[in-house]
């Protein structure tokens, strides 16, 4: 996976160089404390992939200017503050193996901490003076709580519908690739016919990631930070157990299933659903959906003229499908 990585930042090794650098100075406070979240948070979000597909999607249509590291920055400042609210309404402890900052300080802590790191992306978004860019991050932070109060909502319903699965992912993940790639666009200064097409990479960049991450509650993940069947012990029930449930229709699992999302399921029970989910083919018809979308994104690769972006960008895409955690 480090040599996807590196093929991945080679070609904007010197504007990721520049970018953190920008990032770093964009969150410098007085206040001790915060510097004390800051530094902890820095520890656990350290491969910056949504500015990294930023950068090279803006280096792809044009040359890369402030205005493309104001953006990467306010993204990834917006995508930290919602990891940091998430994990309080979640109640979760650990983020990517270490502990969340709700769980290290408390949620008081968390709370304001997150609302610095959003207010911080306003500040960099307004410094971009794109009304369209404003426009993305604005909207995408209306999206992506609209997608966590979906799931919330979905949690109380029975239905075990694709349609409601893809439409929570699409605005709680995807929504960010897509809109990484629709204000890199917009940086670049290309066509609105370009700029849509990027979006719609962008998009599909984010359904398969959300997808793998929701494989990877089916197995033993300590590097995730998260136990196998911490989902369905959140009332969530994603893509594999959805297709394990409709195409077997087994009357026990079923029940299981309602009492996952009334969160009455003993875990011996999440683990036989779990079992269940693997044995009747949820694990594959997962990534086989994974490999359809991909294809659809590797389209919009095919008109690259830059052989090294095109390159790297088919890395990340590579990336986000096969990475192991």
């Amino acid at each position: 996976m480090s040599r996807d990585l590196s093929l991945i930042s080679g070609p904007i090794k010197f504007e990721m160089d520049e970018f953190r650098e920008l990032f770093k100075a964009s969150l410098s406070s007085s206040n001790m404390l915060l510097n004390q979240v800051i530094e902890h948070v820095s520890q656990k979000y350290g491969k910056m992939m949504r500015p990294m597909l930023l950068m090279l999607i803006t280096k792809m249509l044009g040359k890369v200017t402030p205005v493309a590291y104001h953006a990467a920055i306010s993204l990834e400042l917006l995508h930290t503050a919602t990891l940091i609210h998430d994990d309080v309404v979640d109640e979760s402890d650990q983020r990517r193996g270490q502990a969340s900052v709700n769980a290290l300080y408390n949620n008081q802590i968390a709370v304001l901490s997150g609302d610095f790191y959003l207010a911080t992306a306003l500040d960099q978004v307004a410094k971009t003076g794109n009304i369209d860019i404003v426009s993305i991050v604005a909207n995408l932070g209306k999206k992506l709580a609209d997608g966590e109060l979906l799931q919330l909502y979905n949690i109380a319903n029975n239905t075990l519908s694709y349609d409601v699965y893809f439409d929570i992912i699409e605005r709680k993940t995807a929504i960010l690739f897509s809109s990484c790639c629709r204000a890199g666009a917009i940086a670049a200064g290309t066509s609105a016919k370009l700029i849509e097409k990027a979006a719609l990479f962008g998009k599909n960049i984010g359904l398969c990631f959300q997808i793998k991450d929701d494989i990877f509650d089916y197995f033993d993940q300590p590097s995730v930070g998260k136990p196998t069947g911490n989902d369905m012990k959140e009332g969530k029930l994603t893509l594999p157990v959805l297709y394990a449930l409709n195409s077997t229709q087994d009357p026990t699992y079923l029940k299981i299933a309602e009492k996952v999302r009334s969160f009455t399921a003993t875990d011996d029970e999440i683990s036989r659903l779990v079992a269940f989910t693997k044995a009747n083919g949820g694990i594959d018809y997962a990534y086989k959906i994974i490999d359809e979308i991909k294809e659809k994104a590797s389209a919009f690769l095919a008109d690259a003229h830059d052989s090294e972006i095109k390159t790297a960008l088919q890395a990340y895409l590579d990336y986000v499908v096969e990475r192991d955690h």
